[in-house]
């Protein structure tokens, strides 16, 4: 039986939803036991919402966002720059055939919940609220 090519339309395999999901478990233990010396990092709590792996699992990205949003550029500096001990990590805490390469992302997801609240709250969808609705009946 001959493998089917997965269609870029199609999303993650299951197996790269659960591997991302370990690497995001491992990811957030490392960052709240404070296992990294950094400045920038001892004095935020930063949140991983999100890691996505390549089809291969061997490139995770991790989204990631200080709590509050303040020393975003600092925080993601600071964890590329412990890369590769994250990486190390990393790989004692799942049982991987290879640990994956990390590249270190802002989390946006935030900002498009704040961008949708916005739109909802404006003059013109309020509007558009208050008018009765009509029905299939009435017309």
């Amino acid at each position: 039986m001959a493998k089917r090519a997965a269609s870029p339309s199609s999303g993650p395999s299951q197996r790269q939803l659960r591997v991302g999901e370990l690497v995001r478990h491992a990811l957030a233990e490392i960052l709240a036991r404070g296992e990294i010396q950094d400045d920038a990092l001892s004095g935020n709590v930063v949140t991983v919402p999100e890691v996505r792996m390549s089809p291969d699992l061997k490139l995770a990205t991790c989204y990631v966002m200080p709590l509050g949003g303040k020393d975003e550029k600092p925080v993601i500096a600071a964890l590329d720059r412990h890369k590769r001990h994250i990486r190390t990590e990393l790989a004692h805490r799942i049982n991987l055939r290879y640990a994956p390469d990390l590249r270190f992302r802002r989390d946006e997801t935030f900002d498009e919940a704040g961008r949708i609240e916005r739109l909802l709250q404006s003059e013109k969808v309020q509007a558009d609220l208050a008018k009765p609705q009509e029905t299939d009946d009435q017309a």
